[in-house]
């Protein structure tokens, strides 16, 4: 409704480019190539990054600007992230990359999930600590948190960054802004995740984007910043790469293991295909994933038949150091045996996600477990024969990936900046126009 009026207002100035779906960083290449456009660009100093999913007060965006344009020196302005679902909780503050793992982390003196309805930024007292064992009041709060990067929910990018460092590369989703920020750094931009500037976003655990599709992503990409980042042994991130592997097998994740392979095959297949797989590698994903349990969501458990018992014990935390062990003997034990075919038909219990954990699901045959949005469960069954297939294939490809990392290194590097270039985007979004 109105849209006729608004159309005729704006006249030649409006234009509706079609896109198909090329995941997040197609979406912010897309808002960097047009606002850069010879053509139709603006020369506004500055390219905003938002999600499309947040909630905002506008004054954060003033808040930005202002921060941007008194930088003595330019730099990228990030907004933290607030909790959608529970307003009064800072769910992030600023983010680094771990060097040893090649993993995203909170910063130092950083604190997750910060409540300001309990503890106000004039708290600051002592009251104990909370589970991760942190102190819980607000004195960090007032302190500078120095970051490698700005989750790109909310990011002032200023635009010689732009045209110094090019385009985000085209990796669909996840890591986009991670690498970003380290290109950043590289060339003198630093990046500032600024108090007071902020959005309301869906916190991530919230969500199960570890588990479901996103896991491809998040490894394949992974992989791929680390081969144009890290330099040194890469030891550290296949351990912990196989770590994870573990725990998804203990967890009945088949699915996420099945995918997290094609993660690795498809990052030593190189990076001339990026382009080409930009808007087929999902589809491929979700194909793949329709063929395990652990990834097709049933509404309710009530659909099942009623759950007929676990182990004693079974969502039991183990804490000391006997009683992981004891627990990982378990585990070990039932997953070396054939999974009894009753349990594919009738759970033995349902679990919702802060309880389905590898020292309890690694104990059952068949379990349900909600997904972390409450839409509906996923029926979780282990088979012996799947997991040793997925295991060896994950323990042959992050054997590869550890033997060809430097040959990795040197062709991610190589292409990099024909990846990120002006040029190699306008192909994509506009493949019959020629780009200068």
């Amino acid at each position: 409704a109105g849209f006729a009026e608004v159309e005729a207002f704006y006249g030649d100035r409006l234009r509706m480019p079609v896109q198909g779906n090329l995941g997040g960083s197609g979406g912010y290449s897309r808002i960097m190539y047009e606002a850069r456009h010879p053509e139709r660009g603006t020369d506004s100093p500055f390219i905003l990054y938002m999600d499309d999913d947040i909630a905002i007060e506008p004054d954060s965006v003033l808040r930005s600007l202002a921060a941007a344009r008194y930088a003595a020196s330019p730099m990228l302005v990030g907004g933290q992230m607030l909790n959608l679902q529970e307003r009064s909780h800072l769910h992030t503050m600023g983010e680094i990359i771990d060097r040893g793992s090649f993993m995203w982390t909170a910063a130092p003196h950083t604190h997750y999930d910060h409540d300001f309805y309990r503890h106000p930024l004039r708290d600051r007292g002592e009251y104990g600590e909370n589970a991760s064992g942190e102190q819980i009041d607000s004195k960090d709060l007032h302190r500078r948190i120095d970051a490698d990067y700005n989750g790109w929910w909310m990011c002032m990018i200023p635009r010689v960054v732009a045209d110094t460092v090019g385009q985000p590369l085209p990796l669909f989703i996840k890591w986009d802004d991670g690498e970003y920020g380290l290109r950043a750094r590289d060339h003198g931009f630093p990046t500032a995740s600024w108090p007071g500037i902020a959005i309301w976003h869906m916190a991530w655990s919230d969500k199960d984007d570890a588990i479901d599709w996103q896991a491809y992503f998040h490894l394949r990409n992974r992989l791929i910043v680390a081969a144009l980042q890290h330099e040194g042994s890469p030891r550290g991130i296949v351990t912990s790469m196989a770590k994870a592997t573990t725990k998804h097998l203990m967890c009945l994740e088949y699915s996420t293991v099945a995918i997290q392979n094609e993660a690795m095959k498809d990052f030593l297949a190189g990076p001339d295909q990026l382009f080409d797989i930009l808007e087929t590698a999902l589809p491929r994903i979700n194909a793949l994933r329709k063929n395990y349990p652990d990834a097709v969501v049933v509404p309710s458990a009530a659909a099942l038949p009623p759950a007929d018992g676990g182990p004693a014990g079974l969502t039991e935390i183990p804490l000391s150091p006997i009683s992981k062990v004891v627990a990982l003997a378990k585990v070990v034990r039932n997953n070396l045996r054939p999974a009894d075919p009753h349990h594919h038909e009738v759970p033995q219990v349902n679990l919702p996600p802060i309880e389905a954990r590898w020292f309890s699901l690694g104990r059952v045959d068949g379990a349900t477990v909600t997904t972390s949005d409450g839409r509906g469960v996923v029926y979780r069954k282990r088979d012996r024969d799947r997991a040793v297939e997925l295991a060896k294939e994950s323990a042959r490809l992050q054997k590869e990936v550890a033997t060809r990392f430097d040959e990795m290194r040197q062709r991610y590097r190589v292409a990099h900046a024909e990846l990120t270039s002006f040029e190699a985007w306008g192909r994509i979004f506009e493949p019959e126009a020629v780009v200068e």
